[in-house]
């Protein structure tokens, strides 16, 4: 049986952990109660040794026993009352206070038990008062919510009547004019009745504090214009440019008298955008709504749980004393919840659901994606799968003599750019699948943190299942390769066999695309998107999914390279005549090296442009400078490779590889971990920490310092090695950056689920389309 503290543990809302009742605190001062109460129990243990018969009245004393037991049931052992106070800071709200006081002496462990009570009101009052401010937070978020509602249909229904206001008249004038004079009097009866709801629907936005420019009693030819923003977030490049349009346009050019007076002009793609925005907040709402029910009975079965130790530990009843209180306490007598989750039920299946509750359930609550067997099952098949083929190929390259000085020039040009390519990839896929479960176990809420859906997200024996699969058919084509190419068969040339990686490239690129749904679908095409919002960064709002990915990007520059010098040699047609020299020394290939290299730093520093367009937070801009110091350092390695005699290229490297370095390492350690606090009470590290050895967390520290320094290694210039080994090297050394990163993940979003944390944000607050132009400062 499960205890009810990891139970507890598991089912508690991560972000809401601070404000359930601290079940492990009361557990442990039940025991201390416990070990008070032993020494009398020992004293009475020594006569119950001696066995002196029963006695004829044992049945008689047994029977008063249970008559005096009864009797002291109806005595209460505890008094608690209720005490309102006022508010904090002055206030004039009034808060109500549980105190308890003991009615009944208790014997030597009086003292424990003053302060079990004690604990017990404390927590009783904390869960009490997060419960309301969370409660009214949702209420009022449920009447904004109803009111934008309310402006959002009447909106909708001003754009059809004006429509069908529109189609009447042009149907009119189309008409001859015999029935022009027939129709005359039916347009007038009709007119009137459309143009009195309308000032009626008008009349009610205008109460909800919207104000029109032009009523319908202006010209017909006029577009609705109303006095309120609608505040439609930039998330596209159309929505930006649009943006930052009409913001220089109001501040240049329009007069700002006719800005104050004017307003918005309403059609129906804006009225689309804010119908989604609310959508989206009403499933914000309802999620919320039903954490706010689940702390309140997880919480309520954690009063009863400790209650029932007291009482079996004191042989006492007092839980039914104070459970009375408990059940009349504002955060399980409340119902306003429960009626706030049914009318948000209601609303959204009437408003977007087309009056369909099956649909609408599977917006407001999604189900979760259940774990297989047969995905562990696979896993392990193509994990023993690529470690034999991976043996075999080892043993054919070493028989056949394909890393010999004669033959690697060519193999290592050709094949290596593929298959390492490939070997990176499926690298960050492992350390991805590792990451999410460490999250898990660490109970981090990635899926809240990057805004997965649950149906669909990806877990971590999903990604080694990936990992695993792509590793195993590229193997396998290498040695397919390998053995095709050690054959003296004279029907597979050179240029034909080179096909089968060029082959293996494109079906990863094909599959990547697929329309069908299978293969992780939605995965695949979440990280197209994402993908696309990071080339386009400064056009697309950027959140925490594409900086993160962003970040990758920036440990896998190695990987675009090898896609470069595949792409060049595969679509120069050189692989024909097996001239692998013919990409190295154009003069287009050796300038796209910057390009590729620079690439992840300019879209990361573009997306920190962006966050502090959006944000006006100066450590954006900090954030922005950091990638452009890596970004010179980088193209200052690229130079000195290239001119590894020059000592003027050689001290650049070095002052600019220090500087970004030193820039990187403290941006990992201060903003991203959130380490290095002088006054935590955790030696240089931060107040909170997940793990609870800390020598791990300094240990972290020394293993990412370590490998920020790599790039000593390209100022070192090993000398009298071969191509293989040059190679081998350059692998390790990109491998050991995407371990690096694939560490650097799960502090990062430790912090940020810290950050979660301590604000108690377990909810996304969408922000609402409609704003009264009156109230911007």
């Amino acid at each position: 049986m499960v205890k009810f503290s990891k139970e507890l543990e598991a089912q508690l809302i991560p972000e809401w952990k601070d404000a359930f009742v601290n079940y492990c605190q009361l557990k442990r001062q039940v025991k201390k109660i416990k070990l008070s109460t032993k020494p009398c129990r020992h004293l009475s243990d020594t006569y119950d040794h001696y066995d002196f018969g029963r006695s004829i009245f044992e049945p008689i004393r047994a029977l008063t026993t249970r008559i005096i037991a009864a009797a002291a049931d109806t005595h209460e052992i505890i008094q608690v009352k209720s005490i309102i106070s006022a508010g904090e800071d002055g206030e004039e709200e009034e808060v109500q206070v549980y105190e308890t006081e003991l009615v009944q002496l208790f014997s030597e462990e009086e003292d424990e038990v003053k302060v079990y009570f004690g604990m017990l009101d404390d927590e009783l009052n904390k869960v009490n008062q997060f419960y309301k401010s969370k409660e009214s937070e949702f209420v009022e978020r449920g009447e904004m919510l109803n009111k934008q509602l309310q402006i959002l249909h009447d909106l909708k229904r001003i754009l059809s009547d004006r429509r069908h206001l529109t189609a009447t008249c042009a149907l009119s004038r189309s008409t001859s004019s015999i029935a022009r004079s027939s129709d005359f009097s039916e347009e007038q009866s009709e007119s009137p009745r459309n143009s009195s709801e309308t000032e009626e629907v008008i009349a009610a936005l205008e109460k909800n504090g919207v104000k029109f420019v032009n009523s319908s009693k202006s010209s017909k030819k006029e577009k609705i214009k109303v006095a309120m923003r609608i505040d439609i977030p930039a998330t596209t490049p159309t929505k930006t440019i649009s943006a930052v349009t009409s913001m220089l346009w109001e501040d240049l050019v329009n007069n700002p008298k006719k800005v104050r007076g004017g307003g918005e002009y309403i059609n129906k793609k804006k009225i689309q955008c804010a119908e989604k925005m609310i959508r989206g907040a009403f499933v914000e709402l309802y999620r919320g709504l039903g954490f706010l029910k689940t702390y309140s009975s997880l919480n309520m079965k954690a009063f009863t749980k400790i209650l029932k130790k007291f009482d079996k530990v004191s042989n006492q009843k007092a839980s039914a004393s104070y459970l009375k209180v408990v059940k009349t306490s504002h955060f399980i007598s409340s119902d306003k919840v429960v009626r706030l989750m049914d009318e948000v039920e209601s609303l959204f299946t009437h408003h977007f659901a087309n009056n369909d509750r099956k649909r609408a359930m599977k917006f407001l609550r999604p189900q979760h994606q259940k774990d297989s067997h047969m995905v562990t099952f696979f896993v392990g098949l193509f994990t023993g799968t690529f470690v034999t083929l991976f043996s075999i190929y080892a043993i054919l390259a070493h028989l056949s003599g394909m890393f010999t000085a004669s033959t690697q020039a060519s193999y290592m040009e050709t094949v290596y750019p593929i298959f390492s390519m490939f070997a990176l990839l499926s690298l960050h896929l492992f350390v991805y699948g590792c990451n999410l479960f460490a999250w898990k176990s660490s109970r981090i809420n990635y899926m809240f943190i990057f805004e997965f859906q649950a149906s669909n997200a990806l877990n971590y024996r999903d990604a080694f299942l990936i990992c695993t699969c792509l590793m195993t058919g590229v193997v396998g084509a290498m040695v397919l390769h390998l053995i095709l190419l050690s054959t003296d068969l004279a029907s597979f040339a050179p240029h034909r066999l080179d096909f089968i990686p060029a082959l293996l490239f494109l079906s990863f690129l094909l599959l990547l695309v697929c329309p069908f749904n299978i293969l992780y679908r939605p995965t695949r095409y979440c990280f197209l998107r994402v993908i696309r919002n990071i080339v386009c960064s400064p056009f697309y709002k950027v959140l925490m999914v594409d900086f993160f990915m962003a970040d990758q990007l920036t440990s896998q520059i190695p990987l675009l390279r090898h896609i470069e010098s595949a792409a060049c040699y595969f679509t120069a047609g050189s692989f024909k005549t097996h001239r692998y020299e013919t990409c190295k020394s154009g003069k287009l290939y050796r300038e796209l090296v910057y390009v590729i290299s620079f690439a992840p730093y300019y879209w990361r520093a573009m997306q920190c442009a962006r966050r502090w367009f959006d944000e006006c937070n100066v450590d954006h801009l900090a954030n922005l400078g950091k990638y452009v110091s890596a970004m010179v350092a980088a193209g200052a390695r690229l130079t000195y490779a290239r001119q590894p005699s020059s000592p003027l290229w050689m001290g650049i490297v070095l002052v600019t590889s220090v500087v970004a370095t030193v820039y990187q390492l403290y941006w990992d350690f201060v903003k991203d971990w959130g380490l290095f606090n002088p006054r935590s009470k955790n030696l240089w590290l931060r107040d909170d920490l997940i793990l609870k050895k800390r020598p791990i967390y300094y240990a972290s520290i020394a293993f990412n310092f370590c490998l920020r320094v790599l790039w000593v290694e390209t100022v070192m210039r090993f000398n009298n090695i071969g191509m293989f080994e040059s190679r081998l090297i350059d692998f390790l050394l990109a491998s050991l950056e995407v371990i690096r990163r694939g560490h650097w993940n799960y502090y990062r979003l430790e912090n940020e689920h810290l950050n979660n944390v301590g604000k108690f944000r377990a909810v996304k607050r969408v922000p609402l389309p409609f704003r009264d132009m009156d109230s911007d400062a």
